[in-house]
């Protein structure tokens, strides 16, 4: 089964979390320091809310489609790429307290999408830096790029 993702940079976390819980009837499948994700059936989606800095009003970090396997991340790279698509591949990195494989694409309106499987739960929020979560950062629309953070 696929879902989407939807990343949300939130300025209170606590208070987000309070909300999205009660917004979908479950609480969330992981927590972390600064860190949370609902893991929900219905609608199917994972929802991320990463915490922000001071009191910047909520807003899209990226967006996502979960896969099953590694298999289905190299799929949707060839579909992507046969389509014109710049991609942008990570493999066995760790993002968002989790090792996965993904491939970045940005949308016509500078909007971050990947396509990414979870291999293993992880401790640390990612692998080179320590902060919270990943999108491209490149806001041309012509190259996806790795910010220095990520899910």
């Amino acid at each position: 089964m696929s879902r989407v993702q939807l990343a949300l940079r939130v300025a209170d976390l606590e208070g987000s979390v309070a909300f999205y819980s009660k917004l979908f009837g479950v609480e969330p499948a992981k927590r972390r320091p600064g860190y949370a994700n609902f893991a929900i059936t219905e609608p199917p989606m994972k929802l991320v809310l990463l915490e922000g800095e001071g009191d910047e009003p909520t807003r899209m970090d990226h967006l996502g489609v979960e896969v099953e396997d590694t298999g289905q991340v190299t799929a949707a790279t060839e579909r992507l790429r046969r389509a014109g698509l710049a991609t942008f591949e990570e493999n066995d990195t760790t993002c968002c307290y989790a090792v996965q494989d993904k491939v970045w694409v940005t949308g016509p309106g500078s909007e971050p999408w990947e396509v990414y499987v979870v291999k293993a739960d992880s401790d640390n929020p990612t692998k080179e830096t320590g902060s919270i979560c990943c999108a491209p950062s490149d806001t041309t629309g012509q190259a996806p790029v790795v910010a220095s953070s990520c899910c």
